[in-house]
């Protein structure tokens, strides 16, 4: 080869290497798991495949020390965290309740607000935000609604935070941060622990799975830390630190809380606008993809509202908050695979009751491979010490008992209870893919403590009874969800469903809130709505709903709910969302 040739060809394996190597340390400060929290499927789908390269405000991420993050390797564990981003099969593991739509309420229509409310409204928050800077009307609707129609559910997240408000308020005051971030996670999540949106954020702080990893928690099979009150507060702490660095303004650091800091930042280098008010200005300029969501758009008005509803509280007419309602609790080291239920009954407890001081186990044993934290009532240590000291005292109750039958494998039984080869070899310490007929086989229960075949088969009887809509051959699940505006996780749960790719032509599906054309309940709810003028909106059923109490709620024939909604039975799922019409 001559001289010439050999040093073009090294040149040119230099410019390549050199743009890998930018490559690389560009792609590792994108904002790839910080979408907003109520994103389409669509763009979180295409912000997968399509990752731009950084400049500017984004760059900037990659200067913040001791952030870099890795991913470490886990097992298909994210299918039942970021439910619209896997056609995997779901694990039985996510326990928590979905978000409550007075979380995610758009901005409240216009209410009258009382002289002391306005009095009220007008004092000065901590952050000092310039309420003359915002929309007023957004804030007042926001405080209106929270005292108003919203208030029964106010007072209940008011008295749900209590337990954690003492340790988020100490961790934002150690981390130099501003005491009205304790308000963030009433507009986030309601302070619930155990609450997941539709697009995969979890915890109190409504994390996704990539930015809670990011800044120090275990998402995976086993844990998600998203929904430890402490952790999730540290992790958050560290973010909004991150974050009012990095842009220098809590207006935007707040949003990009919201939205993700690689949206905003986005956002910023196309308008060039000077600040939070100004993008919000010239939001219509920004293409389809990149404008900021109305949720963004409104959610530093609804973090002014509530600050001032909770610095008002008795003013406004509501219990104040008891700073000494935490439980007293120790925290203890647990080796890997510890049966966490029999350590829960060792100290008198129901996995309910466990499960609500330790809400990060997405198991009820814990993570074989490496040691973890479990929080116990101070009251019941010592005989809970004792058992961690003899495990062998107590029977096995976090797991279910299987003995293999002919023909069963390893695969066999991973399909059946949903449950990795790779975790039923570990627990029962298996050293090959055979397995004996009569051999005694260990599996770890989920959170929800209910074997998965068994609940799948009366969610799909109750789906069938309900059945709206009849599988296509061109269908898919990601189409159909798409088409109704469900996630494909909601879409395979409400039809008890083992994962997306058993979706066939023909299958016919309950599909919420999509009510069958053909038929006369639906078409004679239709024309009643058109005459009378009702309204319609919609609401996820919760725990401990039921047909007569929504009716009595809304006002409603417990008959009518059950025509607009094609509910045959009086049975309710938690997470189900209905339509109701009022007037």
């Amino acid at each position: 080869m001559s001289k010439k040739y050999l040093r073009l060809s090294l040149t040119t394996a230099a410019c390549i290497c050199l743009l890998s190597s930018l490559w690389s340390c560009s792609a590792m400060n994108i904002d790839n798991g910080s979408p907003v929290k109520a994103q389409s499927p669509d763009s979180l789908r295409q912000a997968e495949t399509q990752r731009p390269q950084p400049s500017g405000l984004l760059a900037a991420q990659g200067r913040s020390k001791g952030l870099t993050a890795t991913r470490p390797i886990v097992l298909d564990d994210d299918m039942d965290l970021e439910p619209d981003l896997s056609d995997m099969p779901l694990t039985p593991g996510q326990s928590g309740a979905m978000l409550e739509p007075e979380v995610t309420a758009a901005v409240p229509p216009a209410m009258q607000l009382t002289e002391e409310q306005r009095r009220i409204l007008s004092q000065k928050s901590g952050l000092e935000f310039d309420l003359d800077l915002f929309d007023s009307q957004e804030v007042e609707r926001y405080f209106a609604y929270y005292t108003g129609p919203a208030r029964e559910t106010f007072a209940r997240w008011l008295k749900r935070s209590e337990v954690y408000l003492p340790h988020v308020r100490e961790s934002l005051s150690r981390n130099g941060l501003p005491q009205d971030l304790a308000m963030l996670p009433f507009a986030e999540s309601g302070y619930n622990c155990n609450a997941y949106s539709w697009a995969g954020a979890g915890g109190m702080w409504q994390f996704m799975p990539y930015t809670g990893r990011k800044f120090g928690l275990t998402v995976d099979w086993w844990i998600d830390e998203r929904r430890d009150p402490k952790l999730a507060t540290e992790a958050a702490a560290k973010y909004l630190s991150f974050l009012n660095d990095m842009f220098g303004d809590w207006y935007l650091a707040l949003a990009a809380y919201n939205a993700g800091e690689g949206k905003i930042s986005r956002a910023l280098e196309v308008t060039n606008a000077e600040d939070f008010l100004d993008l919000v200005s010239q939001n219509n300029r920004l293409n389809q993809k990149m404008r900021l969501k109305p949720e963004t758009q409104h959610y530093v008005p609804k973090f002014i509202a509530i600050t001032k509803i909770f610095q008002n509280l008795e003013a406004l007419g509501f219990e104040p908050v008891r700073w000494d309602a935490a439980p007293q609790l120790q925290t203890v080291q647990v080796p890997g695979g510890t049966d966490l239920l029999a350590l829960a009954k060792s100290g008198g407890l129901n996995w309910e009751q466990f499960h609500q001081l330790n809400p990060a186990f997405r198991r009820q044993v814990s993570p074989p491979d490496r040691q973890v934290s479990v929080h116990i009532p101070s009251d019941k240590a010592q005989p809970m010490l004792a058992y961690l000291q003899n495990p062998s005292a107590l029977p096995h109750a976090g797991f279910l008992a299987h003995q293999v039958k002919k023909g069963e494998s390893l695969n066999s039984l991973a399909k059946r209870y949903r449950v990795p080869r790779e975790v039923i070899s570990q627990i029962n310490g298996l050293a090959g893919n055979s397995l004996t007929p009569g051999q005694n086989i260990k599996v770890p229960q989920s959170s929800v403590g209910e074997a998965m075949p068994e609940r799948l088969k009366k969610t799909r009887t109750i789906a069938a009874s309900r059945a709206n809509y009849v599988v296509k051959k061109t269908d898919s699940a990601w189409s159909i969800s798409k088409k109704y505006n469900v996630s494909v996780k909601t879409l395979v749960e409400a039809n008890g469903l083992p994962n997306s790719k058993s979706i066939k032509p023909g299958m016919r599906l309950n599909i919420p809130g999509a009510p069958s054309e053909n038929s006369s309940a639906s078409k004679k709810t239709r024309v009643q709505a058109a005459k009378t003028k009702e309204q319609a909106t919609r609401y996820t059923v919760r725990q401990g709903d039921t047909l007569y109490s929504l009716s009595k709620r809304f006002g409603v024939t417990a008959d009518s709910l059950k025509a607009w909604n094609k509910i045959k039975g009086t049975d309710l799922r938690a997470g189900e969302s209905l339509k109701v019409y009022v007037q």
